[in-house]
């Protein structure tokens, strides 16, 4: 199994079946620049660059890491991938504090049983809504905490399509990791009001059309329900 075109320009080039069985999904765009949304757990980051050369792209045009939480299956990565291509990591600033500290219990990092070192974030987003420019493009970048205080979902809008990166929707949600149910219900209903044509998720992969994004995100919301 290799990566995988999700729809012109976006690509699946990580997962637990695909690089690693502790890695997140992990989605590249090319915008002109090249985006990496998530960077797996760390170890797998060989499998990530043969990946993305596989489609053709130098690893060195990576020039933003957008981490959509401080786990540690999530953000592992990151630093290696830096180090590769100077790419800036984007957080929220919530979310960033444990990455910066070094934090082995927020990130999650004791679970699979690696210690996480600190890794400076060089963007910190702090609204509720933020417009990232990438090249000659735009990508949108949502506050929407519950999985952790400071998660964040990304879309973009591309070649008529609007493509939706929302990981983790499914949780957990565990109070050591700081989850609130009250505001991931609340963007759970933003997510759904973005209309998204296709979703790009945390760990278990791509939903298309809408209706099914739809019925992912409602199951969800109806599990959890009060």
């Amino acid at each position: 199994m290799g990566p995988k075109e999700i729809h012109n320009g976006i690509y699946l080039i990580g997962s637990s079946d695909l690089t690693d069985s502790r890695d997140c999904c992990v989605y590249l765009l090319d915008l002109g620049e090249l985006v990496l949304v998530d960077a797996g757990a760390g170890a797998s980051v060989p499998s990530l660059i043969r990946n993305i050369e596989k489609l053709g792209f130098d690893p060195a045009r990576l020039s933003t890491i957008i981490l959509t939480h401080c786990h540690i299956d999530h953000v592992g990565g990151a630093a290696a991938l830096q180090a590769r291509s100077g790419a800036r990591i984007v957080m929220h600033e919530l979310d960033a504090a444990p990455i910066e500290q070094g934090d082995q219990r927020m990130t999650a990092a004791g679970w699979y049983g690696v210690v996480f070192e600190p890794l400076a974030v060089n963007l910190k987003l702090s609204g509720a809504r933020e417009v990232l420019s990438v090249g000659a493009r735009e990508m949108v970048l949502l506050h929407t905490p519950g999985h952790t205080p400071g998660s964040i979902s990304a879309y973009i809008d591309k070649d008529g399509k609007r493509v939706l990166f929302g990981q983790d929707i499914h949780g957990p949600f565990l109070a050591d990791f700081g989850a609130n149910m009250t505001d991931w219900r609340a963007s759970m209903e933003k997510l759904l009001t973005l209309n998204a044509d296709i979703l790009c998720e945390g760990h278990f992969g791509i939903y298309q059309p809408n209706k099914k994004v739809t019925a992912y995100i409602e199951r969800y919301l109806d599990e959890y329900g009060e």
